[in-house]
């Protein structure tokens, strides 16, 4: 009875907003930065990935800038916590200008508030969204943070909100039925969250960690799993790969209709690797991890979460585990997002 009404509580949800579009299948091998891609398109991504997959560390390297730019916030926001909004250039360039420039609201914790480095300050977390979140997402959590003493910075993922073009009113480059942009704009959103990462350093911090829901705790698990300086990372929704969310997920049926009829799930799954977190579980056992998931989930389906579960005890990686009796959607509900915020703030309070 409790899965009947959850779910049918998620669809109710899901479907609240009628803007999705399903965009043509198309291999997006202009987004391949090689020049070999001569062949059929298919042929040219798979070898592209396999060529990725031998050197993950290259892919997701990210050089260095001290590009960046600090802008105070208005006194109304100051007062709700929020310092100012940091800018700073991705180190991958889309066709988009506005997509290249990554931006971060900080929240710094009462003992954090200088841009000035210090030594022996204490902890600060990067912050990833969910899919499609507004400007306001994950605004609230990074208050609670800061409040508890762990200082956030708060991404834009590429594609969303200020970094929007004006031609979408959805975050699809980031994930839909372009296979090789889906894969680019996921790696770009990972060497913008190491940039990010590199800012706090910069002010003296060395206890990071990081923080993803949904897309966001697939791109902070990538992020940890090439970033050595992360030592905590909070997954809020769960899976083992990128391709079963996308196949099976209420919230992707749209992308999967673009998907159907040019490819299976078993290619699509070999052609994500570089962005599935089933990938680089052997790169975190140095990272101490939650693992949050939700009983009655239709978007991350609760049998993903228990397989990532389940590996990362057999492999004997260091993690707890958190389940909401509820599911996607309504984690962001009454009282369910409170009882996520407490999990979340509690494990990184903990463990940073």
């Amino acid at each position: 009875m409790l899965a009947r009404f959850f779910h049918a509580w998620e669809r109710r949800l899901a479907f609240a907003t009628k803007d999705r579009v399903v965009r043509p299948f198309e291999w997006g091998t202009e987004w391949i930065d090689s020049p070999h891609t001569e062949g059929e398109p298919d042929v040219a991504v798979e070898r592209w990935v396999d060529t990725v997959m031998q050197d993950s560390t290259a892919f997701f390297a990210v050089p260095p800038t001290s590009d960046f730019a600090f802008a105070e916030a208005s006194p109304d926001l100051k007062l709700k916590g929020e310092a100012g909004t940091l800018t700073f250039p991705s180190a991958l360039t889309t066709p988009h200008p506005e997509n290249n420039i990554v931006h971060g609201r900080w929240f710094p914790a009462a003992s954090d508030t200088s841009l000035v480095r210090q030594s022996n300050r204490g902890r600060a977390v990067v912050v990833l969204p969910q899919w499609n979140s507004d400007a306001g997402g994950h605004i609230g959590l990074s208050r609670v943070l800061a409040r508890f003493g762990v200082s956030a910075l708060r991404l834009s993922l590429p594609y969303h909100d200020v970094r929007m073009p004006p031609e979408l009113t959805r975050a699809d480059y980031i994930v839909s039925s372009n296979i090789v942009r889906t894969v680019q704009v996921c790696r770009q959103a990972v060497l913008d969250a190491r940039r990010a990462v590199a800012w706090l350093a910069s002010l003296g911090f060395e206890r990071i960690g990081i923080i993803g829901t949904s897309l966001g705790s697939c791109l902070s698990l990538l992020t940890s799993a090439h970033e050595p300086l992360i030592r905590a990372q909070a997954l809020n929704h769960v899976s083992p790969w990128f391709a079963d969310v996308v196949w099976r997920g209420l919230s992707t049926l749209h992308v999967r209709r673009g998907l159907d009829g040019h490819i299976d799930l078993e290619q699509l799954r070999r052609l994500w690797r570089p962005i599935s977190p089933w990938s680089y579980l052997e790169r975190i056992r140095a990272t101490q991890t939650l693992l949050v998931y939700a009983a009655y989930d239709l978007t991350f389906p609760v049998d993903l979460s228990e397989v990532l579960i389940d590996e990362f005890r057999r492999l004997g990686l260091p993690h707890e585990t958190a389940l909401l009796r509820c599911g996607h959607y309504s984690t962001g509900s009454i009282p369910f997002k409170f009882l996520d915020g407490y999990v979340l703030t509690k494990f990184l309070r903990n463990r940073l």
